[in-house]
């Protein structure tokens, strides 16, 4: 029971002790990234880190402080993933070898789905999933065209699930304005939401 006790005065205390610095922070975070999703992103992850760490933090010594280390460390390590990470080009031009190894890998039929979606690379789609940011446009490469699960693509791209997560939401939002014009143009209803 103590347990349970000292873990809800704990969170109570991070949340009125850490949380309104976190916010604050954002301004640090938007320097070291220069992008505003990245910085929220950065954000995200150091208010994750800073409350699994909260109960070796000392009261009575320099929160901010300790925040701001958290989220430049958080940063540096992302950076450094980054730099390891070997980048994603998609492209609608395939080589003789890679078409060989398709044709080889597909003996068996996919779904009728799979088979037309397969043959109708619409000229829209591609260029609207291009013209979204790598990071973006990866989490819905692997959610939306692989149907991968965000613990996947999490693992994959190396990154927090939360972070999956959001990068999806905005590219899909991005993809959602782009393609709603192209809908329209050909004649599709779309509810007045999107």
């Amino acid at each position: 029971m103590r347990t349970g006790s000292h873990d809800d005065q704990l969170t109570a205390r991070f949340e009125r002790d850490a949380v309104p610095l976190i916010a604050e922070l954002y301004r640090h975070a938007f320097k070291l990234t220069r992008d505003h999703a990245d910085a929220e992103d950065l954000l995200q992850e150091t208010a994750v880190k800073a409350y699994a760490a909260f109960g070796s933090f000392r009261e009575g010594t320099n929160l901010v402080g300790w925040l701001y280390r958290i989220m430049h460390n958080t940063h540096i390590s992302a950076y450094r993933r980054q730099q390891h990470r070997p980048t994603l080009q998609f492209t609608d031009e395939f080589s003789d070898g890679q078409l060989l190894a398709a044709n080889h890998s597909s003996a068996a039929p996919g779904s009728t789905e799979d088979v037309v979606l397969a043959g109708a690379a619409d000229p829209a789609i591609v260029a609207a999933m291009r013209a979204l940011p790598e990071k973006y446009r990866t989490a819905v490469y692997y959610a939306d065209v692989e149907g991968r699960k965000f613990r996947e693509i999490a693992e994959l791209i190396d990154v927090p699930i939360g972070t999956v997560m959001s990068r999806l939401h905005r590219g899909r939002t991005q993809l959602r304005a782009v393609l709603s014009e192209v809908a329209k143009d050909r004649g599709y209803p779309l509810p007045e939401a999107a």
